[in-house]
């Protein structure tokens, strides 16, 4: 199910707790983003793989929202803007008890030293 915005779907649901991408090499993020057209959940642009920013890339697919607790709002690249978007399937973010940085057991010591401003 679409919505009246070109980008959302409705019926999308997340694509997991974490990175996919970093979650797939044994990696780490900081924070993450959660691709509003499909539910891809990639790590943030802070982080130091930019996944969510190299799935809008790699897809065309150009609305996120954040998949962190407590936080809610939506981000279209194409206008570079955050915006108010509906209600999407759940869930809203990763577990209360995955860290951040996560996930528990990947992040290096060094991990302040390793993020993008």
């Amino acid at each position: 199910m679409k919505s009246d915005r070109d980008g959302i779907n409705l019926a999308a649901k997340p694509s997991g707790t974490g990175c996919v991408e970093c979650s797939a090499a044994g990696g780490w993020w900081f924070h993450l983003r959660r691709c509003v057209e499909c539910g891809y959940i990639g790590c943030c642009d802070t982080s130091p793989n930019q996944h969510a920013t190299k799935h809008n890339a790699a897809t065309g697919h150009p609305i996120i929202t954040s998949f962190e607790p407590g936080e809610r709002w939506f981000y279209d690249y194409r206008t570079g803007q955050p915006f108010a978007g509906p209600k999407l399937q759940g869930p809203h973010a990763h577990p209360l008890d995955q860290p951040v940085p996560g996930p528990d057991g990947a992040v290096p010591s060094d991990w302040q030293s390793l993020l993008h401003e």
